[in-house]
């Protein structure tokens, strides 16, 4: 049992402070505030190996470890927070499922733009009658010819305001068992966007709405009986979901450690006032736990999937130990905290968004249960 990076993973994370501090430290604060996806970033790390670290070699990918890139994620947020969300793009959301189960065609067509950083995947998943409970989703893929006609509506879709291709889940069927995904690219006919939200992340989203959409069998991610798939793949964009809210956490709670070394009050520095030491205690200690857990799932995942039970233990302590952190540094720093010309607010706003999104935690709690007394415990209606 090892409970440091190898020198390899040291010398890895060396690099990507490196690189963070040269080419992210300067306009982190103005992309944390930007409506837009931050491609010019995103191209720089396709350049560094830093889209596509869990991406088999075979597959266009640089073949590295899910731990690998929780390091990337960390190290890239502790400078630029906003950021993180490029490596979390290229490394742990829909890009991963679609390396997974996608044809060489597909691949062909979609990855390499991916793994460059001038492409974008979403996955189009939520609707509005079918949250937590996904496998009540409506969007319906009906035969037509050679392909299908897809018809529904998706919301809360992660960088759809910007995604190039979507990962969209369908219904081929009645039943859990006729759940699959089909590719839909931005401008096919009959596929619309709605008035774009706004979140309290600060993040934009808008209503999908396909309409009678028309998609190739060739553009088949995985058909009847592919939910079990795509849902393990979902694991690994839990991962990267757990890994950033600690890590925004972290960044909240150093900036409140650089706060309370320099800022004075009744002639002290707030470092020295005890009340607030405990503070800073206990959020190391949240901070470290988490961490722990979050390494665990990873490390054990290898270059695979993650356990289900570890991921949902990660990002349950990850997501609490995120906000509160952030929380509490906000506290600490007052108006400096809250205030728009620094990150910690950001960092609040961020993580209490990751308590919802990618599996709300009282969703994990119950799948964290079932792993504890080893029973299933539907949340449906009982069957008559």
């Amino acid at each position: 049992m090892q409970f440091d990076l190898t020198e390899e993973q040291s010398m890895f994370r060396d690099a990507v402070a490196a690189f963070a501090q040269r080419h992210l430290a300067a306009g982190a604060l103005e992309r944390a505030h930007s409506d837009d996806y931050p491609w010019e970033v995103a191209r720089m790390m396709a350049e560094q190996g830093l889209i596509g670290i869990t991406i088999p070699e075979e597959k266009g990918g640089l073949g590295g470890s899910l731990m690998d890139a929780v390091i990337a994620i960390e190290t890239i947020a502790s400078v630029c927070p906003r950021s993180a969300d490029v490596v979390q793009a290229g490394n742990f959301g829909a890009i991963r499922t679609f390396a997974q189960f996608a044809s060489d065609a597909q691949k062909e067509q979609y990855l390499a733009p991916l793994l460059k950083g001038d492409g974008l995947i979403s996955v189009a998943m939520t609707e509005p009658n079918a949250g937590s409970a996904v496998t009540e989703l409506t969007t319906t893929a009906v035969p037509d010819g050679d392909g299908f006609r897809v018809s529904g509506q998706k919301i809360f879709t992660t960088h759809g305001t910007h995604a190039t291709v979507f990962l969209v889940y369908v219904r081929y069927g009645p039943g859990t068992g006729n759940i699959g995904s089909v590719l839909i690219e931005r401008g096919q006919e009959g596929f619309s966007f709605g008035k774009p939200v706004r979140f309290l992340s600060g993040e934009e989203w808008n209503p999908l709405f396909f309409d009678n959409v028309y998609v190739p069998k060739d553009k088949v991610l995985l058909g009847p009986g592919g939910f079990k798939q795509q849902m393990s793949g979902f694991n690994v964009e839990r991962i990267g979901n757990t890994a950033r809210s600690l890590a925004l956490g972290r960044y909240a709670f150093n900036a409140a450690v650089e706060h309370a070394k320099t800022r004075k009050q009744f002639g002290r520095a707030l470092c020295e006032f005890q009340g607030l030491q405990w503070k800073f205690a206990e959020m190391k200690l949240k901070l470290d736990a988490a961490q722990l857990l979050l390494y665990r799932a990873a490390t054990n995942a290898d270059k695979g999937l993650p356990s289900p039970d570890e991921t949902a233990i990660a990002k349950v302590a990850c997501n609490r130990a995120g906000f509160d952190c952030a929380n509490e540094a906000m506290q600490v720093m007052g108006g400096a905290g809250y205030s728009q010309d620094g990150l910690v607010e950001y960092c609040l706003r961020r993580t209490r968004g990751w308590m919802i999104a990618g599996g709300a935690i009282e969703i994990l709690l119950n799948r964290i249960a079932e792993g504890v007394f080893d029973m299933r415990f539907p949340q449906g209606p009982a069957k008559a």
